[in-house]
């Protein structure tokens, strides 16, 4: 296994027992199969829940006082957040229970630090259409913990089990009617999806009256370069953009996803023809 950074995060030790090396076999079988594996309860749930007010508290504060952007997924209900300091627990979290040490097992390079994230998902949310988060060759790991319950109501993630396992382009993804095969993560506050970037996956409407956040620890390029992954702009909560440019042109190709939805479904699967990107 290879030696990493991951651990050289201080904070005070979660209490849940390390996971056997029965249940660590376990979940690389089921993620060789699916693509993807949930872990129950790993994270404190108290911890979580004073999470999700910060980040609620600090969107509504900065939508407030104008620092919001424009546009950059709020028409879609799709958020990018940099939850800083205050999600550090729960990273410690996957260390101490070994999921760092699955992540590392399961990837197909040397890993630092992750890349430190959240995706904030707002009432009145709309369906993403189902993509891959990079190129089916430029894989990296994810880890989302569900910082609330999370299920039909709220927006659980739809996933394609198994289709990380060989390279569609979108035409062909349709075509086989593969989102047939797709299944909701349904999970608790502090479980844990442990996926792969190139499995087909999408977020999905939050029909409840609060945001949904969902931390993603990720490893792209095998992770961050920074020192410390929690403490960029001091550590504080920071709102960025998701699938649309906030300018004029983004504004418009997001309201276009929005009210006409079947636009971007078009662009994407006749570009799939002559392109390999198909995310």
């Amino acid at each position: 296994m290879t030696q990493t950074l991951s651990r050289t995060i201080p904070n005070e030790p979660s209490v849940r027992e390390r996971m056997s090396d029965a249940q660590f076999d376990s979940y690389k079988r089921a993620f060789a199969a699916d693509g993807y594996v949930v872990i129950k309860n790993v994270v404190p749930r108290d911890q979580l829940a004073e999470l999700h007010a910060k980040i609620a508290n600090e969107f509504e504060r900065q939508k407030r006082t104008g620092e919001l952007f424009a546009g950059g997924g709020q028409l879609s209900g799709h958020l990018n957040c940099y939850p800083g300091e205050a999600a550090r627990f729960a990273y410690q979290a996957l260390v101490d229970y070994g999921i760092v040490d699955l992540i590392e097992a399961l990837s197909s390079r040397p890993l630092r630090q992750p890349n430190v994230g959240c995706n904030f998902n707002m009432p009145g949310s709309h369906a993403q259409q189902y993509h891959m988060d990079r190129t089916y060759r430029n894989e990296f790991m994810i880890a989302n913990i569900s910082v609330v319950d999370t299920d039909l109501v709220n927006g659980a993630t739809d996933v394609v089990p198994g289709t990380h396992r060989r390279f569609y382009k979108y035409w062909q993804f349709v075509l086989e009617r593969k989102a047939r095969e797709h299944k909701r993560v349904i999970s608790e506050a502090g479980d844990v999806l442990v996926r792969v970037s190139n499995l087909w996956h999408r977020g999905m409407p939050n029909h409840s009256s609060v945001p949904r956040p969902m931390l993603a620890f990720s490893w792209e390029d095998g992770g961050t370069q920074a020192e410390d992954p929690f403490a960029h702009e001091g550590g504080a909560i920071r709102f960025r953009p998701n699938w649309f440019a906030p300018t004029w042109k983004g504004r418009v190709i997001e309201k276009a996803f929005v009210k006409a939805p079947i636009t971007y479904y078009t662009y994407r699967f006749i570009n799939s023809i002559f392109s390999d990107k198909s995310y």
